[in-house]
């Protein structure tokens, strides 16, 4: 039994080794006063596999840093979307 679960553990550990973290910025044109960043910025924390979000309201842009292997900029303007702010995708870096 004791092996059995060494090996899950193991699976599990090399599983998140192979997790690149990736992180965009999005344009997010349609703020326009001082709550849109948090709603924006709750939007993108919801999505799984996001690390972190910083929404900046004076440059109207977003950039967040997420596990490629469990979300995608796709579920990120949706998420934005769904909230209300439509974005689209500036730049992208990956590992």
């Amino acid at each position: 039994m004791k092996v059995l679960f060494a090996i899950v553990a193991l699976v599990v550990s090399i599983g998140s080794a192979w997790a690149a973290p990736a992180t965009v910025t999005l344009s997010v044109p349609s703020m326009n006063c001082a709550v849109c960043p948090i709603t924006v910025k709750k939007a993108l924390i919801g999505v799984p596999g996001v690390y972190k979000a910083a929404v900046d309201f004076e440059h109207l842009q977003a950039t967040v840093t997420f596990d490629d292997s469990k979300t995608n900029v796709d579920a990120l303007t949706r998420a934005t979307r769904n909230a209300g702010y439509p974005s689209k995708l500036v730049t992208k870096v990956a590992p």
